[in-house]
């Protein structure tokens, strides 16, 4: 080990350093024109290429401090709160330590083993500072982002209507984590270095005059921006290391939603090609990353340690070195030593301050990468919440049919009134912008069952989503009651997490059930209408906690959602399939209490059981042309 010491130099360190940070630059232009002209690859992992790009673009520049700027301002919402106090707290800590520094130098040795304890303590209390200021900002950024991200429909918007947020659940807990962890590391290592800087500058400016302070600040100066400018990738590599987390997040989520489907066809192969593929992204990546980062460690530690610490041993020695210096008329030999010891000890913990401040821009470009997410997510959240999206549109100049119709999205208005739905000349088109029907007018009151059919595709879902308003309008009027007047009941029901009460009241809380009056009484008779009286019977309480996804089967959960049904009592009720699993006598019973407490029905059915029910149909033929008519004898049934 010693014969390897004696090579490893700040010279022969430095010119290793600069050859593997060549080497990596190197080998990453050539893989960019290889990756430009691959055209295949997983199509279902891949995301948008340009806009990526765009996203990519994260450095310490203006616009990073104006974003953390806009961020900090959440998380310290005022001077006078909580996470100021241990601002300032955290401050005083690190004012402690360096002052104990100071005192430390000036008293020598033998006095250090009995402040040591002192030391350890002013430690622990900064750890504690640190790890709770921590998830104080994680607290109040991740409600302020959730605020948003949980108004009205915007978490639907997001992942149907808008594609530029590709993972919202990886940026609204692990991006927001990190963030904050990274916020206060900034921080904590920049404000100790510049307090000490600021202290032993004025401590060395008296002692050793202002010549050696100044070269050290403008060995800060230069050396900072070079490093800067070598380590400006990193911001990039963190936002890609994060969307490639997130994919990878996905696509094992998707393994364990899925997972009936795929074992149903056998798919684990092919699954496991997919992970495999989306893995191997991630990890090639982070071996880049890897690199580059010990590549860069090497010119760190050179320029912000080593030819720091020379630089400051030769600013600190001149003065001792000049014997015609006016130190040398005055002070004893003794004396001088002490000086330069005392001298030396401040100028190296100076150097090193201005070494940690060299290193935090390494913490600060990858703290860009975290702060471009975050303030994306925010940037969506607030246009979504003002209801603008982006999307790629289908080209308009391609279809001869767009050419007459201008497509805006939120350009139709929505009037609300109570029991009655109205289409006036309202285009039924996706966010995409294909065109399902052109010209939709129809009027249903209150009181009057419409039946919808079609084929697959022909539009039946986009109209019960322009009715729930979650997708935009593109033209003429809707009428139709408030939101809360119209339920939708799907046929694969949502079972909340909770109790069996709260299966039935979804989403009331308890407490809003008692507001309304309605007693558990009632809901047990609710459950007896489509027959469920006996899950209740065997659970023993309304409050039993069960995962009622499993526990219940594929016609109980649609008869549940019937039930809720019953117990919100809406105008209007949408009911898409949601009765394929029960069997005609139930599904009878309750489109018939349905008709007796005065709920109006859209029902999306290929029973033809169901048509007594109704007295309209609404039939879509798929190619942009639709019938509403009163359903007579003479009426020809679709469906089965």
């Amino acid at each position: 080990m010693a014969a390897f010491s004696k090579y490893l130099t700040a010279k022969n360190s430095s010119i290793a350093g600069g050859i593997l940070l060549v080497l990596y630059l190197l080998k990453h232009r050539r893989r960019a024109p290889k990756q430009a002209g691959r055209k295949g690859g997983s199509a279902e992992l891949s995301l948008n290429i340009e806009k990526d790009g765009k996203k990519d673009r994260a450095a310490v520049d203006k616009v990073f401090f104006l974003r953390i700027l806009q961020i900090v301002r959440i998380m310290v919402p005022r001077f006078f709160c909580m996470e100021t106090g241990y601002l300032i707290f955290i401050a005083a800590m690190l004012v402690a330590r360096t002052y104990c520094d100071v005192w430390m130098i000036q008293n020598g040795t033998m006095i250090e083993r009995s402040e040591s304890n002192f030391i350890s303590l002013v430690n622990n209390f900064l750890k504690l500072g640190l790890n709770e200021l921590k998830l104080r900002f994680r607290e109040r950024l991740t409600k302020n982002l959730y605020d948003q991200y949980l108004l009205g429909f915007t978490y639907y918007k997001m992942g149907n209507l808008d594609n530029r947020i590709a993972n919202a659940d990886q940026l609204l807990t692990q991006d927001v984590e990190k963030f904050c962890n990274s916020v206060v590391d900034l921080y904590s290592n920049l404000s100790k270095p510049l307090l000490d800087i600021g202290l032993y500058l004025f401590k060395l400016t008296s002692a050793i005059g202002a010549q050696g302070p100044a070269i050290m600040m403008a060995y800060l100066l230069i050396s900072g921006l070079f490093l800067t400018r070598l380590r400006r990738p990193i911001g990039k590599m963190t936002v890609t290391e994060q969307r490639y987390e997130g994919e990878y997040r996905y696509v094992n989520s998707r393994l364990i939603t899925n997972s009936e489907e795929i074992a149903f066809y056998n798919g684990n192969l092919r699954e496991k090609q997919t992970i495999h593929a989306t893995f191997k992204k991630l990890v090639d990546h982070l071996h880049n990353f890897i690199f580059f980062r010990f590549s860069m460690g090497f010119v760190d530690s050179i320029i912000a340690k080593y030819i720091a610490t020379v630089v400051g041993y030769l600013v600190v020695s001149r003065p001792f070195l000049n014997l015609s210096h006016p130190r040398h008329l005055h002070s004893s030999h003794n004396e001088l030593l002490e000086d330069y010891y005392q001298s030396g000890r401040m100028l190296l913990r100076m150097s090193q301050a201005l070494g940690r401040i060299v290193l935090a821009g390494r913490e600060m470009t990858r703290l860009s990468g975290f702060t471009a997410r975050i303030t994306e997510l925010m940037k969506v959240l607030k246009e979504l919440n003002a209801g603008k999206y982006e999307r790629t549109m289908v080209s308009q100049q391609e279809k001869d049919d767009a050419k007459k119709i201008l497509l805006v999205p939120g350009s139709g208005q929505i009037i609300n009134r109570d029991n009655i739905i109205k289409f006036d000349h309202t285009p039924l088109a996706t966010p995409n912008g294909d065109i399902l029907i052109k010209d939709l007018t129809f009027e249903v009151r209150s009181g009057t069952n419409v039946l919808v059919c079609g084929p697959n595709g022909c539009g039946k879902s986009s109209l019960f989503r322009a009715l729930g308003e979650l997708w935009p309008l593109f033209g003429g009027n809707l009428t139709k009651p408030e939101r809360g007047k119209l339920f939708y009941v799907p046929q694969r029901p949502y079972m909340t997490l909770g109790s069996l009460r709260d299966q039935v009241i979804y989403p009331d809380t308890y407490e809003e059930q008692r507001r309304k009056g309605i007693s558990d009484q009632v809901l047990k008779e609710y459950l007896d209408n489509v027959q469920l009286g006996h899950i209740l019977n065997r659970e023993g309480s309304w409050d039993s906690v069960q995962d009622w996804m499993d526990v219940l089967s594929g016609g109980e959960k649609q008869r549940m959602a019937m039930a809720r049904l019953f117990y919100h009592k809406p105008q209007f009720a949408i009911l898409d399939e949601c009765t394929s699993a029960v069997s005609v006598d139930v599904e009878d019973y309750i489109y018939s209490h349905c008709r007796t407490v005065g709920i109006s029905l859209f029902t999306v059915s290929h029973r033809k059981s169901l048509w007594k029910h109704h007295e309209y149909y609404l039939h879509m033929d798929g190619r942009g042309n639709y019938e509403f008519k009163p359903i007579t004898e003479e009426t020809v049934e679709f469906g089965s």
